[in-house]
């Protein structure tokens, strides 16, 4: 009878030995087990590719596997953001999101994925403030000169935007909203074209980060009227806000960075990922890297960033409902 009790509680913890570890523990223990992909949804020189070139080498080093900056761009972001959002949830297919997830599912009628439920926030990165910026052919040098010039050629000018729905796009949208000016828009396949037209003429206008336009603003290929923000940008010190020319809604026009994880990947898994993103972000290093290129690193833990997705989801629907965005 003691013979077959202890036979049945030696196969009851052989069976439970090998049921429980692999729900929690192994995604903590097996990651990470191959090449790690960073997803940016869009082309080359955005910011969002800037900080996932400066950052991968950082976190190849920190996990023994090589990590791959994959552009996936197109409709947005969300092409890229598809692809995370149908990829396995292990840690190894991870989204460089800018706040353009936010802004998309207000403007698409029908999108591929679901900004909450099919992600798992891991970190917030880092934000850049917008700068206006113009042709120099453009006859203005502030906003107000600017909504004259417009008001003087209504429909004959023209705005540049990386894609339709993104932080530019909606950004424009509302300043014309609130100006009355008309100008059309012109929606590029990423930002590098966009800025090579507006400095070659072909556009007048557009908005962009102040690490992507400051420098053909020092060669003086283009011209700097305003940056978002409640205070100046340390990286354009001499640029007025648009509040203080009279343009007080644009204030949280700007830019953040994160990473976003699939869906259902394991909350341990998020919690290491955020702690490996957070450690290297936080680097001096990195942080003057990016500093260089006109971005501040704000990091955060992966409940502030979900609540950061769900505040701005509903912003960002409240000012493309107030400004009748449509695509084109």
């Amino acid at each position: 009878m003691i013979t077959s009790i202890r036979l049945l509680a030696a196969v009851a913890t052989a069976v439970f030995s090998l049921a429980s570890p692999t729900v929690h523990a192994q995604p903590a223990t097996t990651f990470p087990g191959k090449p790690v992909t960073l997803v940016v949804p869009f082309t080359s020189s955005s910011g969002s590719d800037i900080i996932a070139r400066i950052i991968a080498p950082k976190l190849a080093a920190r996990w023994g596997q090589p990590v791959v900056v994959d552009n996936k761009p197109g409709a947005s972001g969300n092409l890229g953001a598809q692809q995370v959002a149908t990829a396995a949830p292990d840690g190894h297919t991870l989204l460089m999101a800018i706040n353009t997830f936010t802004m998309t599912p207000s403007i698409y009628k029908k999108m591929p994925f679901d900004a909450v439920a099919d992600f798992a926030p891991v970190a917030l990165l880092a934000e850049a403030s917008f700068v206006f910026a113009v042709n120099p052919g453009v006859p203005a040098t502030d906003m107000k000169s600017l909504v004259a010039y417009a008001k003087q050629n209504p429909g004959r000018l023209n705005y540049a935007t990386p894609g339709n729905g993104t932080p530019q796009h909606l950004a424009m949208e509302l300043l014309k909203s609130k100006t009355g000016i008309d100008v059309v828009h012109v929606p590029y396949k990423g930002i590098a074209g966009a800025i090579t037209d507006l400095m070659g003429g072909q556009v007048q206008m557009m908005f962009a980060t102040v690490h992507s336009m400051r420098p053909h603003a020092q060669a003086g290929k283009v011209r700097l009227l305003a940056v978002t923000g409640q205070t100046r940008s340390t990286f354009a010190p001499d640029v007025p806000t648009f509040k203080e020319q009279g343009i007080d809604v644009m204030d949280g026009v700007d830019a953040w960075f994160a990473v976003m994880a699939p869906g259902r990947t394991p909350p341990e898994l998020v919690a290491r990922l955020n702690r490996d993103f957070v450690a290297v972000l936080s680097s001096d290093e990195v942080k003057e890297s990016l500093a260089k290129q006109g971005l501040v690193v704000r990091t955060s833990s992966p409940s502030d960033l979900a609540a950061l997705v769900k505040r701005d989801l509903a912003r960002w629907r409240q000012v493309v409902n107030d400004a009748r965005i449509t695509l084109d």
